[in-house]
């Protein structure tokens, strides 16, 4: 049978827990100390997992390249020359040197357009491979990066 103390920190710890959302037994604690409550963070704890008490799970982050209007799936390229896929790969020689990579695929064929590898990769030596692949190709509907 529950003793009468516990029961009035059973209250006091959903009082909190209502409160504060984001709150778990150890905040809960440290929060009934300094009210002046002499509570054992094991009892704490105890009584917290007793009255069925929480902390919700955050939301996990969407991942990227899903969309709300499609329910969350990727669209797959339909066609080719709709979508190409640009990735940037990074790796170090032997003596430490950057090297740097850029691939460029198109996502219906899974042909890869281009493999450019160098020591330094900016946006004008990206320009010069799509402005390549454009006059070679044609222009993709959408590109995208992995």
């Amino acid at each position: 049978m529950p003793r009468p103390v516990d029961e009035q920190l059973c209250s006091r710890l959903r009082e909190i827990a209502r409160e504060h959302t984001r709150w778990g037994y150890r905040r809960a604690t440290v929060a009934l100390r300094r009210e002046g409550v002499e509570v054992n963070r094991k009892r704490v704890q105890r009584l917290w997992r007793q009255e069925g008490l929480r902390v919700p799970q955050k939301a996990r982050k969407r991942r990227r390249g899903q969309s709300t209007d499609t329910g969350g799936a990727r669209r797959r390229a339909q066609h080719p020359r709709e979508v190409w896929a640009i990735d940037f790969q990074f790796d170090a020689t032997n003596d430490g040197r950057q090297l740097k990579s850029l691939n460029i695929v198109d996502e219906h064929t899974r042909q890869a357009l281009a493999t450019e590898v160098s020591r330094a990769c900016d946006a004008d030596g990206l320009l010069r491979v799509l402005d390549r692949l454009q006059a070679k190709y044609g222009a993709p509907r959408f590109l995208v990066t992995i």
